[in-house]
């Protein structure tokens, strides 16, 4: 979904010729392009933000501005800060960060980027932010170094796809992106649990997980988390309820071939298509049909109207992080290895299925109920990512 052709590697020599300005030296003056906050710059050449810079030379402002209590306990030691990383700061990527800040799932926000004009504008323009917003340092760089221990690590950064381009080419580029962008990830943070968001989703999480050599629990993507938020809220508008009291899933591929499980539904505990049985109320699979293809067609349609699509997402992946680092172990439709359950075989395929998400990713398969009928779409599913996969050279 990223939008960004991302590069690990920049050339400075190319940097003094994107800011035309030059009255803010300091901007090129940052080693390996470094944008992290203001108060992290050039000491020769920035101004800091600390209160004791801001008076007359000896004196202590925060000394004046903030009294000790006597006979207090020194400060207990500070639990550890919970740090994000967001790759990419197209429209989804920083729709991404700002969901995440506003709903204060961080102490830390790095941001990473190819492009250093856009990555400081983006990074500014939160920080300038910060009265409105819970305590969060903000940094960004174009160098990986800025994600160093990041306990989650969000992928956005990606190609677009050219016009009469097909769909294998626009993987391929993508594919030459993330050997750029997951090794330098996976080795700065080496523990952090990584959420591809890039398109084609599910193929580029089997990528992923290739690239970085982490455990397959750490590994996954945004997957039909949304097609799911996007099938929940047409079921509900459809029989005029909460989209909170419906649960319903779509799985598979985030794309054509994915799979809505209606046999699964329910509205405020009511399985719905086994009640309309029982109740003898008859019922037009077509409509069924046309709420899943209009499921399939919506980011086409937001695309469409507005050039891409970036709220939704934003909340869907944020929602994804609230689980997981709140170990909240809630079910997610997302993108999981996949081989060896509900009879998919043949290779390590990632596709969506519901998993149990906790502080350590991925913790397990939900058993969901399928008809024969969506296990063989699944099925299928399946194959036509493998297809894919196999063209690929990891």
């Amino acid at each position: 979904m990223g939008t960004l052709n991302l590069s690990a590697s920049h050339s400075p020599g190319s940097q003094s010729q994107t800011h035309p300005n030059s009255k803010k030296k300091h901007f090129h003056q940052i080693k390996s392009l470094k944008f992290v906050t203001v108060m992290q710059q050039n000491s020769s050449t920035s101004t800091s933000s600390s209160l004791r810079d801001l008076g007359p030379s000896g004196v202590d402002l925060t000394s004046a501005l903030f009294k000790p209590i006597r006979n207090s306990d020194p400060p207990l030691p500070s639990h550890r800060c919970t740090k994000i990383s967001v790759v990419g700061v197209g429209n989804v990527g920083m729709a991404i960060a700002q969901t995440i800040l506003t709903q204060d799932l961080a102490d830390e926000i790095a941001l990473v980027d190819s492009k250093p004009d856009k990555l400081r504008g983006e990074m500014l323009d939160l920080q300038h932010a910060a009265a409105f917003l819970p305590r969060t340092k903000i940094t960004a760089s174009v160098d990986y170094d800025v994600t160093a221990g990041s306990d989650l690590c969000i992928v956005t950064a990606g190609a677009r796809q050219n016009p009469g381009e097909s769909r294998l080419s626009l993987l391929q580029r993508n594919v030459a992106h993330f050997r750029h962008i997951i090794p330098p990830l996976a080795k700065a943070s080496p523990d952090s649990i990584l959420i591809i968001v890039s398109n084609p989703v599910d193929v580029l999480t089997y990528v992923a997980w290739k690239l970085s050599g982490f455990p397959v629990n750490r590994v996954l993507g945004s997957g039909t988390n949304l097609d799911s938020s996007r099938f929940r809220f047409l079921i509900a508008d459809h029989l005029d309820v909460n989209a909170q009291d419906v649960q319903a899933f779509i799985v598979g591929e985030h794309g054509d071939s994915s799979v809505a499980l209606w046999s699964s539904i329910s509205v405020g505990g009511i399985p719905v298509l086994s009640f309309l049985e029982k109740q003898q109320i008859a019922y037009e699979k077509q409509t069924l049909e046309d709420i899943h293809q209009s499921v399939v067609g919506s980011a086409y349609e937001v695309i469409g109207l507005k050039g891409y699509t970036s709220w939704a997402i934003g909340y869907s992946v944020a929602n994804l992080a609230r689980t997981i680092l709140r170990d909240q172990r809630k079910i997610h439709p997302v993108t999981v290895l996949a081989r060896g359950f509900y009879g998919v075989d043949g290779g390590d395929v990632f596709l969506s299925l519901p998993a149990l998400l906790g502080r350590n990713g991925v913790v397990a398969v939900t058993n969901v109920h399928m008809t024969d009928e969506e296990s063989e779409k699944l099925q299928k599913s399946a194959k036509t990512i493998l297809e894919m996969q196999s063209q690929l050279e990891l």
